[in-house]
């Protein structure tokens, strides 16, 4: 593993239109060995978990649940690949797909953010 994603804050800078993940999104995430794990919330979104096991070259393979504006549960699957940016951040490119809902898929974009 050459990625550790423990303490670092990513934000949202592209999603489809079928998403609900935006740029008010926060993302906030833990990682002890293989395991990553994440709470998330803002714009449409009130509060989120995600739970991931570390893959091959570092991509995620996790599930995702949160409670939307409107009082929705939603729930999902993604796989984020990594990218290593100039300057040291960490883009995932996500490829999901609602497992509630209408069961579409997307794609999004998160960064990590300095503090």
């Amino acid at each position: 593993m050459s990625i550790n994603y423990h303490q670092k804050t990513f934000k949202s800078v592209a999603n489809t239109d079928n998403g609900e993940v935006g740029s008010e999104t926060l993302f906030y995430y833990q990682q002890q060995g293989n395991v990553v794990w994440a709470e998330y919330g803002g714009g449409a979104i009130i509060k989120g978990f995600l739970v991931a096991k570390v893959i091959e070259n570092d991509a995620l393979d996790m599930r995702y649940e949160h409670i939307n504006s409107v009082g929705e549960l939603m729930t999902g699957k993604c796989l984020s690949t990594p990218e290593i940016l100039p300057d040291g951040t960490i883009r995932l490119h996500e490829k999901w797909q609602w497992t509630s809902g209408d069961f579409s898929s997307g794609e999004s974009i998160i960064e990590e953010i300095i503090h």
